[in-house]
């Protein structure tokens, strides 16, 4: 196992009350994958791990979420094998992502977690419970679904654009909001994910959105309490699956934020950091 920072960073710690814009880039290497990560917030207690959605990368989470997260607990951002500055190659199927998820999360020995996953960050969120029960605590899925989803198997490129919010004036200011915090980060970006991401992670939604027998049956086996959020009117995994999702996991809860989209978390930061604060701390 190797941990280190980028040379420029090898002052910092996070002793140094990071940020969401000033957390130094790290990186752990396991299995042949060079992981990239960020820690920052209270370094006591259960870490909360976030886990990308689509093409996405550690600096395409909104900062209103993660430094608020921040304020009363350790929260951890990686890339994926395979996704902007993290080495690998993205895998074909969510299992694997998964897989990789876990072998991240035990070579930083961390001993229990609780992890949040948006959109197919999601799907990997329900990995990492299946695979490693041990490791979770609890679950904050949002804007997701289970295999074999309603509408989650022919997911497209042209279909994730301009769906993070809804037409409507309010969710659109909101929208404009965000995109201000999304590039409030100015120094040490990750660089955008390479051509190979999207085609791998487009097969691997194809495989997990596939309608099988018995399809939400594994989610019988996540005992974990989870919370399930998303927007009323999430063109991308459509509310239903949220449904699905509450109906089927044992000890979930369901929130549905109004008028909003697949970034409902993003439309509403504050009060989606309070409700998921409280379900984490309960």
């Amino acid at each position: 196992m190797m941990i280190h920072t980028r040379p420029e960073m090898l002052h910092t710690s996070r002793e140094m009350n990071h940020t969401h814009q000033t957390a130094p880039t790290q990186f752990v290497e396991a299995n042949g994958i060079r992981f990239a990560y960020r820690r920052f917030g209270k370094p006591d207690g259960v870490p909360l791990v976030f886990n990308q959605h689509f093409t996405g990368s550690m600096d395409h989470w909104d900062p209103a979420v993660t430094d608020g997260f921040a304020m009363d607990r350790e929260v951890i951002l990686f890339n994926n094998a395979g996704i902007s500055s993290s080495s690998g190659e993205v895998p074909t199927t969510v299992e694997r992502m998964g897989a990789n998820a876990v072998t991240f999360l035990k070579t930083l020995e961390l001993k229990t977690v609780d992890v949040l996953g948006f959109s197919i960050g999601g799907f990997v969120a329900q990995e990492i419970a299946l695979q490693a029960p041990e490791l979770v605590g609890r679950l904050v899925l949002v804007g997701t679904g289970p295999r074999g989803g309603q509408g989650m198997a022919t997911l497209t490129p042209e279909a994730w654009l301009s769906v993070h919010f809804t037409p409507s004036e309010a969710s659109q200011a909101a929208g404009r909001q965000f995109l201000k915090r999304f590039r409030l980060r100015n120094e040490n970006r990750d660089p955008e994910v390479n051509e190979k991401v999207a085609p791998a992670q487009i097969e691997a939604i194809g495989k997990w959105g596939a309608q099988r027998d018995a399809s939400y049956g594994y989610l019988q086996t996540i005992k974990q309490p989870a919370l399930v959020v998303n927007g009323s009117s999430d063109v991308i995994i459509y509310p239903i699956n949220s449904f699905i999702l509450q109906q089927n996991i044992p000890n979930a809860q369901l929130i549905l934020y109004p008028d909003s989209n697949h970034g409902s978390h993003y439309q509403y930061p504050e009060l989606f950091v309070r409700h998921a604060s409280m379900f984490l701390d309960s």
